[in-house]
């Protein structure tokens, strides 16, 4: 990895580290705009330690296990890596990084204030906080929410919940489905698994599924 970063002119090595308490002090003492993090690692996994960092760079993650891509895209890494590292596929995801830099620091969609909602199931209101929500499932005038301790049934349209859901943990991805996208277990062509359940992605949604999938990056 330090020979590839040397072969790129837009990249400059900061430090390389052989753990990570000693990334975690450079972190501390100097800026980075970019962080090849290995999954396994001494002491400390790379996920645990990226979740760890108050202030994160971006960050590219390095391993020999494809079954982190799914935990790596919910922290937003930019890029994964799988061994072994060819430079054609490390050249592709510094240039995303360079890209992405050179847009400059987005501006964050504001979230609701409530974290919750009250879904009204006969004759009865129910508390259902969003991040319990797994994924919604629309049948003509009702809602079926469904979290992984119930099941509510409500009488109101699949669009109407759609625009009360945060966009930035919610995505619809076929006419009948809302899913909520940290619940996102594995991605399978048309159909996306989602606790137990298998969505599947319609054709009208299809292309912005891909491209939100695309836009985190992950390969």
């Amino acid at each position: 990895m330090t020979e590839y970063v040397r072969k790129v002119n837009y990249l400059t090595l900061v430090r390389a580290c052989s753990s990570p308490l000693e990334a975690l002090e450079v972190l501390r003492t100097t800026p980075v705009d970019l962080l090849f993090l290995d999954v396994q690692m001494p002491e400390l996994t790379g996920l645990a330690f990226l979740k760890s960092l108050q202030r994160k760079p971006l960050v590219i993650l390095t391993t020999a296990y494809s079954q982190y891509a799914i935990e790596g895209y919910e922290l937003d890494v930019t890029d994964y890596l799988l061994k072994p590292i060819t430079f054609e596929r490390f050249l592709k995801a510094v240039d995303k990084v360079n890209a992405r830099l050179a847009k400059g620091p987005e501006s964050p969609l504001p979230e609701p204030s409530d974290d919750y909602i009250f879904v009204k199931d006969g004759t009865k209101l129910v508390k259902i906080r969003w991040a319990d929500i797994l994924y919604v499932e629309g049948l003509k005038d009702y809602v079926t929410i469904h979290t992984p301790q119930q099941k509510v049934v409500s009488l109101q349209r699949l669009k109407v919940l759609e625009d009360q859901l945060p966009k930035q943990k919610f995505m619809r991805v076929h006419n009948s489905f809302i899913i909520s996208l940290g619940a996102i277990r594995t991605i399978q062509k048309d159909k996306v698994q989602i606790g137990e359940a298998w969505i599947p992605i319609g054709d009208t949604y299809r292309k912005a599924f891909k491209e939100f999938v695309e836009g985190k990056q992950l390969q």
